[in-house]
């Protein structure tokens, strides 16, 4: 007679982004079993995301899928949908894809869900001026900003003024904002210059716009003003101090400290400015007790397990700990501490002391042979902190192939000029928009098996009653021409 055998420890990890992902494979040895639930099909290498929004990259080179990645991890499976639910006493995870709801239960949870994009409690500006944190937003905006070129050449070939398709904002002044300038700087000034015969590139304006006294503020005043130079350079015009109070398809407005305001038109609009932790958190904080910050974080043990449920992790940019960054590498070394707390408990061994976040140093590449570089005391600026910045991006980057990929697209851009992928459509940058006027979104086009015999069948009848007014009608007419050849008799 066989024993029957105890089942797995199951870990649910929520998030594909380097949490998620950095966790899971950490747990590839381990004796459990592990479901990773994303709302995406790929894992995201967000750092580079504005490469793919201005043309050097492909969103397939910096978002491999998340299953070839975990092809090889026999004890790893994934699960597509958006997490909606936590249910912390009977440790299940409610997540939905398309209207569907799947329930997964869970022995341990380790929680990445990252953090998405703060309007700052206007979201309403996001229909004019996307953010930069998903495949959809790179996409969109790459459809905006080179679509901006395009109808730039076709009013001025009409003689129109078009000053207002020529600006371009970026809102926030942090890494992202700054590379993002750097980049459409490139773009107007060397790979776009030749391109246009009614229009002249190089007379494009690019603001940068941030309510923070200085540029890239966790880099320190030197290495800032730094930054803020070499932006200038590029032809960026570097305005600090003002605050975006209005944001609508034509231009938005900024208000300065002294009270007044100042008006921008402009088309192509990029919001880089905050960031708010997942919804996710202020469910965990209602069953638990534990506080948010303004920012939605959620407070964590010094294990980064939740009070009174030390089965489950939170990572990342969702953590409210010891005041650290919402960076990557965060995310990446709280997921794999997690999980060897988990392998320790399963095996019967000391917990670990309380996780201790080793700050690897920050980077912001400005343009091409341009960048800062912050790594503990060090303060690097130039081509040396450029080539760093390329390595270690490179080396993150996930997957062989990816990371070829990557090298030779740089080398192409930043010897030549020339950026391959700028093919951009309609439905790039009014899906969104288009999907958002559907009362549940996607999910109204793809109707269950009910709701879809319901609408045949009213098809059917309309379909039915339009056939019998026609026959009707050719009655009524076949009637009155008999009476009218009667009547001329």
């Amino acid at each position: 007679m066989t024993a029957t055998q105890a089942p797995r420890h199951k870990v649910v990890v929520i998030g594909s982004g380097f949490g998620g992902l950095f966790g899971t494979k950490a747990l590839r040895r381990a004796d459990v079993d592990v479901t990773v639930i994303a709302k995406t099909t790929h894992h995201l290498f967000q750092p580079l995301l504005y490469q793919v929004a201005t043309g050097i990259l492909s969103e397939g080179e910096i978002a491999p899928p998340t299953r070839e990645i975990l092809s090889s991890q026999d004890n790893a499976s994934v699960i597509l949908g958006e997490v909606t639910d936590i249910d912390l006493e009977a440790r299940t995870v409610t997540s939905q894809v398309l209207g569907r709801d799947t329930v997964t239960s869970y022995d341990s949870l380790l929680v990445a869900a990252g953090a998405s994009q703060s309007y700052f409690g206007n979201d309403h500006f996001a229909e004019f001026a996307p953010g930069m944190k998903s495949i959809d937003d790179a996409l969109e905006l790459r459809g905006r900003i080179f679509g901006a070129f395009e109808m730039a050449e076709l009013g001025a070939t009409r003689g129109d003024d078009v000053d207002h398709l020529l600006t371009f904002v970026v809102v926030g002044a942090g890494p992202t904002g700054v590379e993002m300038a750097g980049q459409i700087a490139e773009l107007a000034h060397r790979t776009l210059n030749k391109d246009f015969r009614a229009i002249n590139t190089r007379t494009a304006r690019i603001v940068l716009v941030d309510a923070a006294p200085q540029v890239l503020p966790p880099f320190g005043a030197k290495l800032g003003e730094k930054a803020k130079a070499e932006l200038e350079k590029l032809g960026v015009e570097v305005m600090l101090g003002g605050m975006v109070t209005e944001v609508d398809e034509r231009g938005l407005e900024v208000k300065f400290k002294d009270g007044h305001v100042e008006r921008i038109n402009s088309v192509a609009k990029i919001w880089a400015a905050g960031v708010q932790a997942n919804p996710i958190g202020k469910t965990l904080s209602e069953q638990t007790g534990a506080p948010l910050d303004r920012a939605g974080r959620i407070a964590v043990n010094p294990d980064l397990t939740l009070p009174g449920h030390p089965e489950v992790f939170v990572v990342g940019d969702m953590i409210a700990l010891d005041n650290l960054p919402g960076v990557a590498q965060v995310a990446i070394q709280g997921a794999k501490y997690a999980a060897k707390e988990i392998n320790n408990r399963l095996e019967g061994k000391q917990p670990q002391a309380p996780f201790k976040y080793f700050d690897k140093g920050s980077m912001a590449i400005i343009s091409r042979f341009r960048a800062v570089a912050m790594v503990g005391k060090l303060r690097i600026t130039g081509v040396v902190a450029w080539l760093m910045w390329l390595g270690v991006h490179l080396v993150y980057l996930t997957g062989f192939k990816n990371q070829v990929s990557a090298l030779m697209r740089w080398a192409i851009t930043f010897i030549s000029n020339n950026r391959s992928e700028r093919t951009t459509t309609e439905q790039q940058i009014f899906a969104r928009a288009a999907l958002a006027r559907l009362r549940r979104g996607a999910a109204d086009l793809v109707s269950d098996p009910g709701i879809y015999d319901a609408t045949r069948a009213m098809m059917e009848e309309t379909r039915r009653q339009e056939l019998e007014a026609a026959a009707q009608r050719e009655a009524e007419l076949t009637d009155s021409g008999v009476r009218g050849v009667s009547e001329a008799r």
